[in-house]
């Protein structure tokens, strides 16, 4: 897949059918500004739209200190409440877009992750972290609230009132507090966060990618229903790979004692 280069972001293939997404403003600690939304929303719409050969997407932050800082408070520093609701907008659009990604999204967190940071991590399907990471919600001390689905992700990872705990004090959680809580899958050196994630990608890009695609959309919108209405759900997408190729393939490779060529067919 052919993909333009962005101003903030920093795109390259560790494998052919998996994409590492890198936020490329390390000199401010890869601050969400207007031109990153831009481009991330151009990204993904490009994913959903044409991007049957990429299996799986792999995102992080350059530099080993800060995966992303949140927005650019130096970009918003006097801005009029137009501007302000205007870059706003620009960004729901980008999270939403984000969320709605059929690829699995994993985030190789290098650093610190902190507002619209955080609510990154939150929109990608799971993430392993540096143990040196720290994550906060700041938003209320500066006088506004997340706004990009941080307080609906963060209670369904870690529940309720240790998210109102967050939300309201505005205090940093560190890594073995993320981890216990449910924030982040595994703890890893920062030298080797990167490594590990690409791995756990390259396993799932071995994998059947409508099957992959059919699991997240099971979860992501199962979990939002009722548990009977949520199992009907998950059978509607299960009957959906029934006459697929890949489920001849796969059930064949089985039966001949090899691996399986999965082709998203």
């Amino acid at each position: 897949m052919e993909l333009p280069s962005y101003e903030t972001l920093a795109l390259s293939w560790p494998q052919a059918d998996v994409l590492l997404v890198t936020l490329n403003r390390p000199q401010v600690g890869n601050a969400l500004n207007t031109q990153m939304a831009h481009d991330m929303l151009d990204l993904w719409r490009r994913l959903e739209a044409d991007g049957q050969a990429v299996r799986c997407v792999v995102l992080t932050g350059a530099g080993d200190r800060i995966f992303c800082g949140g927005g650019d408070l130096k970009e918003r520093n006097g801005m009029s409440r137009e501007a302000w609701t205007r870059q706003h907008e620009l960004f729901e659009r980008m999270f939403w877009q984000m969320g709605d990604l059929p690829q699995p999204l994993l985030a190789a967190i290098n650093g610190h992750a902190y507002a619209g940071g955080l609510e990154m991590v939150l929109m990608c399907d799971f993430a392993y972290a540096s143990d040196q990471a720290r994550y906060a919600f700041t938003e209320v001390g500066i006088g506004i609230m997340p706004g990009a689905g941080g307080t609906q992700n963060l209670p369904r990872a870690i529940g309720s009132r240790r998210a109102k705990e967050m939300l309201m004090t505005a205090r940093p959680i560190d890594a073995q507090q993320a981890l216990s809580w449910g924030l982040v899958n595994a703890l890893h050196p920062a030298d080797q966060v990167l490594a590990a994630t690409l791995e756990a990608a390259s396993a799932i890009a071995a994998n059947a990618p409508l099957s992959i695609r059919q699991v997240k959309k099971s979860v992501r919108y199962g979990s939002q229903m009722e548990i009977r209405t949520a199992y009907r759900f998950e059978i509607e997408a299960y009957n959906h790979l029934i006459d697929t190729d890949d489920r001849l393939e796969g059930v064949l490779a089985f039966n001949e004692k090899r691996k399986p060529r999965f082709k998203g067919s």
